[in-house]
């Protein structure tokens, strides 16, 4: 129910819509349905008449019975308040039940427009009509009287004077009212018990008013919000994730909707204090040390402000559009039951509301605005007649994003008054050809302050012209507080690089605090980090006091804002003759560092500099200076070599170097200046030190102490001033401590005075003792520098204790840093516990100007006591200890009362907080925080006439922040953040230190979730990003930033921020290394910035590969060809590690002296094998000189030349240096030309004697003798082989050498476990028929042995031991049950340990499990141990699942089905999946289709993709991912780019399939295949289809070959990347390629078709070139790439074309007669290049020795040919002589060559042992016959019968298993085969089917896996391709686990038609995509069709193809369009019909 006063405003409001809206203009009574009217309506209609009639009389003529006054009659309150009793007599009839019920919607109705709203509405709608034009009157009358003639001298400008016209009369009384207030409470005193008890009457009283106020506000404040929510619309996040920049209002609106506590009462207290009691302008004009005006928060203004502007017509624009939604504002929460209690109108409101449409709602807004538009221009609208004359100086508000500092008062300016703007001459123009006066330009800024901002301070020339009349430098502050553009004035008048220019001309301290206010930063950051610079600053006394706090800032680093001479450019310098004397000197001094650096460190231009003789002094300079110049960059000056201060008393000080020290070096300082008489009195003698006096208090301290601290007074009940005791304090503390502290009685007698309450504090922080903290330890040291950020406390006030322990600590620092700073002090002043200081400061400035008065007395007179002092002195009532400075005179009385109010308010506000309720709390600040928001919207039509802003931003930002913090939804921090970046910017204070809440605000921007991180720094402004660097360059190490998420921080600063701000870049710090390539080759142009490249360089260590050599193409765009030849010689030393990585095309340009003056440089990178081909050939084929110390620095380089330049060198000192060289390339195992090895290293006689060489030399030549072959290691001696055994137990024998080495060990002595472990490398030649005979302890030693020393040295795809050596080890060591404890020294072997040795120990495993748990066990023995766990041990799994660890790729898929369910929340979801990414080996295909199958049953199944992994998600069937959205498929593509092992083991076909789905997301179909469409696919950029791929950027193309051959190539790719080689645009057709073209090409000539590569220039295919080709391409087969990617096949047709150039460019193939004569190949180009390169004519012709040597890398080439294994095989027989007498060492070496054999002749080999065995048992090409006299050969060899094989002979046998009969088969151990079935499932076994089941059935036995029903997959895994062999029912059989378990393999080698009759078809829609491709088409031609349905179902599924439901796969077909198939079906009916 309504109040019937406001139903009255109400009505009379609405009548201003007569005059305002044209849509209201008639009244109009809608028509009855019914004829007939009921009395009530009639009664009703007859009060509407009366009411009418009357309000027709009030506007008639001269009977108005409210008449209105005229403008020229006086008007006072008494008029304004009879008007209004009238209203009151006229809306009696209007009063009738139910009317006001209906009111908000009769108003709605009515401002809609509708026809149909009632009679109560019409009834509205008449009074408010007529009442109209009346109420307007009225108002206007009202503004009229408040205009006031200009103010006397002796008038305040208050809000009661200026605005109300009141009588002087009253005025006066007002004025004396409040000084007999003052004068009252001044002389009141009020006891202790008294004050409490009038503390807690007024909390009754302002609780209970409160509660009051906050009820009466509740209703009005609902409509005024839902006004506001509809008119001003809140920011969102739209569609695009983006969204418009709110503003402050905004802001505050958005936070009033999402329960942000805003604590905005004490500004808006603040700001009605400034407005109804303005200060004075000055509030004390004595100028004496002691008296510093506190300034107050808010900007010092005065409510007069509001008449400085000329007339202006202000009115709210009511044509707003797009107004908010219904369901943006308060009444969607009303309309739900969710609004915290409102009043029942609010919701007939909200309901009228929500029945209207956007039209009406349109309506609704632009009429309510047309009833407030008259009123509030009437209100504030000023006419000229009220403004004429009135001026003051207007103080433009400072801008939000502005530093604010604390410095010295600017020099004030008088104003000048006029009568008008008319009468002032301001012609700014005119006064850049003439001298303006210094009062008119005052004047003008005065009342045009916004023409006058425009014209001088944007104007830099004529800003410059009037500040040479120092009467014009309150230009400085007056500009800087303007709107004027900071940037543009900052890059005028801030240029620093002219300041040091001119070093004899001292910097103004007026400039100086002008740019530290709108360059803070920066000139911070140069102050503390730039020596130089910090020197000129303070050469002048005056800037001393403006110098910031270096004590926290960071190490100085070349940044964006590190100073660059002009003068001091010394790239620059190329006319040395410029040079002066003076540009050096100046240099010296102000850049020491660089100086030193990049002149005297650079020696070629040293030397050019030094050609000028007037120069000649620097010579002794450089060397002086590099004798010190440090080898890493240190801080820019060196503190102890400035601050000698031993020296300071014997000689003149630099003012500035004394400046410097004590900035620095405090500490030691106060030692050594202050405390040293001597050094004290010196430094004086100089008027410039005279501010050590008040720094250096320790010098008076003898003097001054017996004086002024009289203890022993003081124990008398005397007073003692304040003065005295702060001061003792001070100079005294320990003495004051223990007489004044630890005495009682004094200390009472002292608290009497209740200015001495600090004591309290002061005495608890000297006496009580520390607790020690828990645990142990002392008091923790306070550290000053930490702690004590006094430049900050201007923004984060410090509490009490800080405050005091930084005194007690710090006090010179203290007093001269807090002293001085007036707004910090009145902060202080405001509350109790910190209001000491005050007092201290007061009582410090008395007596230092008692000192400097040379005053005898210890204490000073105290000035004349007034009123207002006594005041606040004694305003002990609500601020105890409220304390100003003594000033003179009095301070106003306007001053006074606002003290005294804000003191209240804020004490009154702390104990509000327990004492009001919750409700009553968010009601009030939702009232006062909508308030803010009406005066910020008046603010934006009126100018910042309340400087809200300003007053609010601190409690705005500390709002944002405590809502920050206990907000959980990352939504609404993602919005608040993004949508109000620019404004929470501009809040922010920009300091260059993240302190309090800054500090707070910018962590949250760390805690974003990654996918809102890239919108939300895209909107943040310029500044923030600032303080975000800073806090991640401060903070990083704790953050714990993902690579990720600091590469998308990287990636949007660089793309948005970048561009608008050049200077960003160096800002990064280490977060420059987390840019990713593509975004590191976008950046701008700016190489030519040394500072840039410095930074650069420094971080290029931590950098990865791809990063630094997009640094190298960036860089590389400034540096042409012309630019390289053209540079000087020490252009690479100059530029640093980026040089490196310049693109080969243009790194090829670099001549050998550039080469040779920056080898370091280039040494100390990562350079490709180009470059370090380059770089040897460039600089040992130009230089025919090099001597020995350069070949030490070309290291390794030199292993890439050309021989014939190093045998230039032979017999010289230089060659020992080159042989020691290639020695260590051998060691390292780097490619190396054969003619280098063979010419440098084995060209040695004393190698042709091998059993001469002495120990020591054999030692030496341990790398070599791999090389020199098994002929030279056969002939070492046994007693040689001894003494160099340690040298040789680190070279990398192969088996064959190392095992004749061991045999000869073995001759004379057996091994001993100490040999065994001694062995190293050479453990692999043991045979391992030794190893069998060794005991467990031994078998161990050999193990631990082997862990330490080879398996380091092996590829990680690669075992160092055979396969028989390793089961034979296993299988031993396993046999006893001890083995569960020697774990970690059977660990090496553990993945080669058969599943059947495992068995029988799972259960001693799961009673170890700590120790099981961590163990890299493989797939099989994982699910064994698990199933073990489950059975002994059922709820560990369930308790805690995670704790399995490593036997995670053990659990089933039921387990995990389980664990899924159990917590189903995503968190729990992501915990397994991290768990099972971290399992050692590859998780098991059932297991990842599994964690798909269940994922995909969660709604946030896309958002755990990158969880997933690489290697589960690539699990996911095509038919899935193709529906993912964008950026799920982005998400897949960026952890395939980042781990692409798992894609390159997929199939070559999914491959495909999976790379077309990504690049149709990305839309890259169609256009140019870029190099940003290249990069973003990494390893998959060579799968994407032909028509794709044929469009790569050519450019890109070039400048990355070097990457590009590391990628993996289809053979149509191969085709493609050909045609492009020989593109014109490319390299061109291939006659016309050099020698440069073929080493850029490398491994790509192999690509080219047979035509093209015989088109090559002979000349150009030597030798060398040819094996550097053959190596490169098998670096890539041995690399991570090259061992997944290409098949047999393409291997094969790749080996084809290597061949044939081979052959064609030796003269092998004369087509030619010009052709060369055919070479005779030595050992090591074979090694180089492959045996089956080269013709079987080649094999007759090597050297005896030569052919033995590589015996056995012939063996092991599985592509020599039939005819060359023959004539290999002729050459051993006719040495070794017929086979029979072949040793085991040779039947070992010959491999594949043995199958030349026949049947015969290996029936009449020895094979003995098992590495012969082995060696045969490794071929899979052996026919049946020769199969079975292998087997055969085994046998009677070793005196065996089947029945006694062993495991680790049937792993020898391999293949050979399959030439024993299947008796024999039937035969064998069970045991032992099933041992040795581990390595033999892993083979082709060429077995018949017979074979086959007899060897499964070996594997049911009971001591082996048991019956085949019993077996799981862990079985199934184990057995491999065994798995064919199962009896056709068994198969039948076979349920979904089994199946699961069966290799792809396994699935390939079952027979055809047992598949087709033994697999069913329910079986095979179990199989896995892998185990379905690997049906081969002959198994696939017998199938049946349902077989071959449920087979193209599994393949369908996971390509995304159709699938014919006769069973055919239709592949990826097309289908007719819809409108196809009905066009036919028209023809047939039209047929038919």
């Amino acid at each position: 129910m309504w109040s019937s006063p406001a139903v009255r405003l109400v009505c009379i409001i609405f009548g201003i819509i007569s005059d305002a809206s044209p849509v209201c203009s008639q009244p109009q009574l809608v028509a009855r349905q019914s004829n007939e009217m009921p009395a009530e309506d009639s009664k009703l209609k007859e009060d509407i008449r009366k009411v009418i009639d009357e309000i027709h009389s009030l506007s008639a003529g001269n009977t108005r019975k409210l008449a209105v006054p005229f403008p020229e009659e006086p008007l006072n309150l008494n008029m304004y308040i009879s008007i209004l009793s009238n209203l009151n007599s006229l809306f009696q009839p209007l009063m009738r039940e139910g009317f006001f019920d209906n009111l908000p919607k009769i108003l709605v109705c009515l401002l809609s427009e509708r026809q149909d709203c009632g009679l109560e509405a019409e009834l509205t709608k008449a009074v408010s009509l007529e009442m109209g034009r009346p109420l307007l009157v009225f108002f206007s009358s009202l503004k009229s009287q408040t205009c006031t003639p200009l103010a006397t001298d002796g008038e305040t400008g208050s809000f009661f004077g200026s605005y109300l016209r009141m009588g002087n009369i009253v005025m006066a009384a007002f004025y004396g009212f409040q000084e007999m207030l003052i004068n009252t409470l001044s002389n009141l005193t009020l006891s202790e018990d008294l004050t409490n008890v009038l503390r807690s009457l007024l909390d009754s009283v302002s609780v209970n008013l409160l509660d009051f106020i906050a009820m009466l506000l509740k209703t009005p404040m609902d409509y005024v919000r839902i006004a506001l929510e509809f008119g001003i619309q809140i920011p969102s996040l739209v569609e695009q994730e983006s969204c418009q920049q709110g503003d402050l209002k905004q802001l505050i609106m958005w936070g009033l909707k999402h329960n942000v506590s805003w604590s905005l009462g004490v500004p808006l207290v603040d700001i009605l204090l400034e407005t109804f009691l303005p200060p004075d302008e000055s509030l004390c004009t004595y100028s004496g040390p002691e008296c510093q005006s506190p300034s107050s928060i808010l900007s010092q203004r005065s409510a007069s402000q509001l008449n400085s502007h000329p007339y202006v017509n202000y009115k709210i624009p009511c044509d707003h559009r797009n107004l908010a939604a219904l369901n943006d504002t308060l009444c969607a929460d009303i309309l739900v039951g969710s609004g915290d209690g409102s009043s029942t109108s609010v919701l007939a409101f909200c309901q009228a509301l929500s029945s209207l449409n956007s039209s009406q709602m349109e309506h609704v807004w632009r009429n309510l605005c047309y009833v407030f538009q008259p009123l509030t221009s009437t209100l504030v609208t000023k006419s000229s007649d009220c403004v004429v004359g009135e001026t003051k100086p207007f103080d433009s508000p400072r801008s939000l994003n502005e530093t604010q500092l604390v410095s010295p008062p600017a020099p004030r300016r008088v104003a000048r008054e006029a009568s008008s703007l008319r009468q002032l001459a301001c012609d700014y123009s005119g006064w850049l050809n003439s001298t303006a006066d210094a009062a008119l330009v005052s004047l003008c800024s005065v009342n045009e302050p916004m023409g006058f901002v425009r014209q001088v301070c944007n104007n830099a020339t004529l800003m410059k012209k009037l500040l040479t009349d120092r009467r014009n430098v309150w230009l400085y502050p007056f500009c800087a507080n303007s709107t004027a553009d900071a940037a543009y004035m900052a890059s005028q008048f801030c240029v620093y690089e002219q300041w040091l220019d001119r070093p004899a001309q001292q910097v103004d301290s007026a400039l100086l605090q002008f740019c530290f206010s709108l360059d803070a930063p920066r000139l911070t950051d140069l102050i503390c980090q730039h020596t130089g610079f910090l020197m000129l600053l303070i050469s002048s006394p005056d800037n001393w006091q403006l110098m910031p706090n270096c004590s926290n800032s960071p190490p100085p680093f070349p940044g964006p804002d590190a100073l660059q001479l002009e003068s001091c450019q010394y790239s620059e310098w190329h006319d040395v003759m410029q040079i002066t004397t003076d540009i050096l000197s100046k240099c010296i001094v102000i850049d020491q560092s660089r100086f030193t650096s990049e002149v005297c460190g650079n020696k070629t231009f040293l030397n050019s500099l030094l050609q000028n003789k007037d120069i000649a002094w620097l010579d002794s300079h450089c060397s002086t200076s590099l004798v010190v110049l440090p080898a890493e960059p240190t801080q820019n000056f060196d503190l102890a070599a400035w601050c000698d201060y031993q020296t300071w008393g014997e000689r003149q000080v630099d003012p500035s170097v004394v400046a410097l020290c004590w900035q620095n070096d405090q500490a030691a300082f106060q030692e050594n200046v202050c405390c040293q008489a001597a050094v004290f009195e010196k430094l004086l003698e100089n008027p410039q030190n005279m501010w050590l006096t008040s720094v250096c208090t320790d010098m008076e301290q003898m003097t001054v102490t017996p004086q002024l601290c009289r203890y022993s007074d003081w124990t008398q009940p005397i007073i003692v001033d304040m003065t005295e005791l702060a001061l003792c304090a001070e100079i005294d503390p320990q003495n004051f401590t223990t007489k004044v502290c630890a005495n009682k009685t004094v200390l009472n007698n002292l608290m009497a005075n209740q200015d001495n309450a600090w004591l309290t504090q002061h005495c608890a922080n000297h006496t009580s003792p520390v607790s020690p903290p828990v645990g142990g330890g002392g008091q923790t040291e306070f550290k000053v520098a930490e702690r004590c950020l006094y430049s900050s406390w201007i923004s984060a006030v410090p509490n009490a204790t800080l405050l005091a322990q930084c005194w007690e600590n710090d006090q010179a620092n203290f007093v001269s840093s807090i002293c001085p700073n007036a707004g910090l002090l009145f902060l202080l002043s405001r509350k109790s516990s910190t209001a000491w200081v005050s007092s201290m400061c007061t009582a410090y400035a008395n007596y230092t100007s008692s000192n400097n008065n040379n005053s005898s007395t210890t204490t000073t007179a105290k000035p004349s006591v007034c009123a207002s002092q006594t005041l606040l002195k004694q305003f002990g009532l609500m601020c105890p200890h409220y304390c100003v400075p003594d000033c003179q005179p009095c301070p106003s009385q306007n001053m006074v009362l606002q003290m005294m109010v804000r003191c209240w308010v804020e004490s009154l506000s702390s104990r509000m907080e327990g004492l009001l309720t919750t409700p009553v709390t968010e009601g009030l600040n939702r009232a006062v925080a909508t308030t803010v928001v009406i005066l910020l919207l008046v603010e934006d039509s009126m100018g910042p006439i309340w400087q809200v802003n300003n007053t609010i931003r601190q409690s705005v930002l500390m709002s944002v922040v405590d809502y920050l913090k206990r907000e959980v939804n990352q939504d609404n921090k993602r919005v608040l953040l993004q949508c109000f970046g620019t404004v929470l910017s501009r809040l922010l204070q920009a300091t260059r230190d993240v302190t309090g809440n800054e500090l707070l605000f910018i962590k949250e921007y760390f805690q974003l979730p990654l996918s809102s991180l890239s919108p939300v720094l895209a909107a943040t402004h310029i500044s923030t990003i600032r303080l975000i660097l800073q806090y991640y360059n401060r903070f990083k190490n704790s953050l714990q930033l993902s690579e990720e998420y600091q590469s998308t921080m990287v990636s949007v600063l660089l793309k948005t921020h970048q561009p608008i701000d050049d200077k960003l870049l160096l800002e990064l710090g280490s977060l420059l290394t987390a840019a990713s390539p593509a975004d590191i080759q976008a950046l701008p142009s700016i190489q030519i910035n040394a500072n840039l490249r410095e930074f650069i360089n420094k971080n290029m260590e931590r950098m990865s590969l791809a990063q630094r050599e997009a640094f190298g193409l960036w860089y590389g765009k400034s540096m042409s060809p012309s630019n390289i030849t053209g540079g000087h010689q020490s252009l690479i030393r100059d530029t640093g590690n980026l040089i490196a990585y310049l693109p080969f095309h243009g790194f090829q340009h670099f001549s050998a002296a550039q080469l040779l003056d920056g080898l370091d440089v280039l040494q100390r990178n990562i350079l490709s094998s180009q470059k370090q081909e380059f770089i040897a050939n460039k600089l040992i084929g130009t230089y025919r000189n090099l001597t020995a110390q350069d070949f030490i620095r070309l290291g390794n380089l030199l292993c890439l030349a050309d021989p014939a330049d190093l045998l230039v060198y032979r017999n010289t000192e230089a060659f020992r240096v080159i042989v020691d060289n290639v020695m260590n390339c051998t060691l390292k195992g780097l490619s190396m030309p054969s003619q280098l090895i063979s010419e440098i290293l084995l060209n040695n006689t004393e190698f042709a004697i091998p059993s001469s060489l002495s120990a020591e030399r054999l030692a030496e030549l341990a790398p070599l003798l791999p090389l020199l072959g098994v002929t030279f290691i056969k002939g070492l001696t046994t007693s040689q082989l001894l003494s160099a055994l340690p040298a040789l137990s680190s070279v990398p024998f192969t088996p064959i050498q190392a095992s004749i080495i061991v045999d000869k060990l073995n001759l004379t002595n057996k091994l001993n476990p100490g040999q065994l472990q001694e062995l190293g490398t050479l453990i692999v030649g043991v045979k391992t028929e030794t190893l069998l005979t060794l005991t467990s302890d031994k078998l161990l030693s050999v193990l631990k042995a082997l862990t330490q020393q080879t398996l380091t040295r092996t590829p990680s795809h690669k075992h160092i031991l055979c396969a028989a050596e390793a089961t034979a080890i296993a299988t031993k060591l396993w046999g006893f049950p001890e083995v569960v404890s020697w774990l970690d020294d059977v660990e090496p072997l553990l993945r080669c340990t058969p599943l059947l040795s495992i068995l029988p120990r799972t259960g001693l495993l799961v009673d170890q499990l700590s120790n099981t748990f961590i163990k890299p066990w493989n797939t099989q023995q994982a699910q064994a141990i698990v199933k073990e766990l489950i059975n002994t041990n059922p709820n560990l799994i369930k308790k805690d699942f995670l704790s399995l660890k490593t036997l995670g790729q053990g659990v089933s898929c039921n387990v995990l089905r389980e664990r899924f369910q159990a917590n189903k929340s995503s968190s729990s979801v992501r915990n397994i999946l991290v768990f099972l990414r971290q399992q050692p080996g590859d998780l098991h295909t059932s297991l990842k289709r599994c964690v798909i199958k269940e994922l995909q049953k969660f709604e946030f199944f896309t958002d755990l993709l990158q969880d997933l992994g690489a290697e589960i998600a690539l699990s996911i069937p095509i038919s899935t991912i193709r529906l993912f959205p964008i950026e799920s498929m982005d998400t897949l593509r960026k952890m395939i780019v980042d781990s692409p092992r798992h894609f390159l083991m997929l199939s070559r076909k999914m491959q495909e399939l999976l790379v077309d789905k990504i690049i149709q997301k990305m839309g890259m179909y169609t256009g140019s295949f870029t190099e940003e469409e290249f990069r973003l696919l990494g390893i998959m950029a060579p799968f994407v289809v032909d028509e794709v791929f044929v469009q790569v950027d050519r450019s890109f193309f070039i400048q990355n070959l070097e990457s590009l051959k590391g990628l993996c190539y289809s053979t149509n790719k191969m085709e493609i990347v050909a045609r492009i080689l020989q593109e014109p645009a490319v390299f061109g057709p291939v006659e016309n390629w050099n020698l440069a073209t073929l080493t850029v090409v490398g491994r790509f000539l192999f690509f080219l078709p047979l035509k093209s590569l015989q088109e090559i220039s002979p000349l150009l295919m030597t030798v060398g070139r040819i094996e550097k080709l053959f190596m490169s391409q098998r670096q890539w087969e041995d690399g991570d790439v090259g061992t997944l990617c290409s098949d047999m096949n393409e291997r094969m047709a790749l080996f084809e074309k290597q061949q044939f150039v081979l052959q064609f460019f030796l003269g092998f193939l004369k087509i030619y007669p010009s052709s060369r004569a055919p070479m005779v190949p030595s050992c090591e180009i074979l090694h180089n290049t492959a045996p089956s390169a080269w013709t079987s004519s080649s094999f007759t012709n090597m050297p005896s020795s030569a052919f033995f040597n590589c015996l056995e890398l012939m063996g092991n080439d599985p592509f020599l040919a039939s005819y060359q294994r023959a004539e290999i095989l002729k050459t051993v027989k006719k040495t070794y002589g017929p086979v029979s007498s072949f040793s085991q060492s040779v039947i070992a070496q010959l491999g594949v060559i043995a199958t030349e054999l026949s049947p015969d002749e290996l029936g009449a080999l020895r094979l003995s042992e098992r590495s012969s065995i082995g060696s045969m048992g490794a071929v899979d090409t052996w026919n049946n016959r020769q199969l079975a006299a292998l087997f055969t050969t085994v046998l009677n060899s070793n005196k065996l019968t089947p029945s006694q094989l062993d495991s680790s002979m049937l792993v020898a046998l391999g293949h050979v298993v399959c030439g024993a009969q299947t008796t024999m088969i039937k035969t064998f151990n069970n045991v032992e085969f099933s041992k040795a079935v581990l390595w033999l499932g892993q083979l082709r076994l060429s077995c018949s089917e017979e074979q086959m089941l007899a060897l499964v059935e070996l594997l049911t036995h009971r001591l082996a896996f048991g019956h085949i029903s019993s077996w799981g997959t862990d079985v199934f895994i184990e057995i491999g391709v065994l798995a064919a062999g199962l009896p056709d029912m068994a198969m039948s059989a076979l349920v979904k686990e089994q199946i699961e378990g069966i290799t792809p393999l396994a699935i390939s080698t079952i027979p055809p038609k047992k598949f087709a009759v033994a697999v069913q078809p329910n079986q095979i829609s179990m199989f896995s995509y892998e185990q379905a491709v690997a049906v081969t088409p002959q198994q696939i031609s017998v199938l049946s069709d349902v077989q071959r349905r449920a087979l193209n179902i599994v393949l369908g599924s996971s390509e995304n193809r159709a699938v014919d439901i006769r069973g055919r796969s239709l592949g990826l077909t097309l289908t007719h369009s819809p409108q196809c198939l009905i066009l036919v079906l028209l023809m047939l009916l039209t047929v038919l019909f």
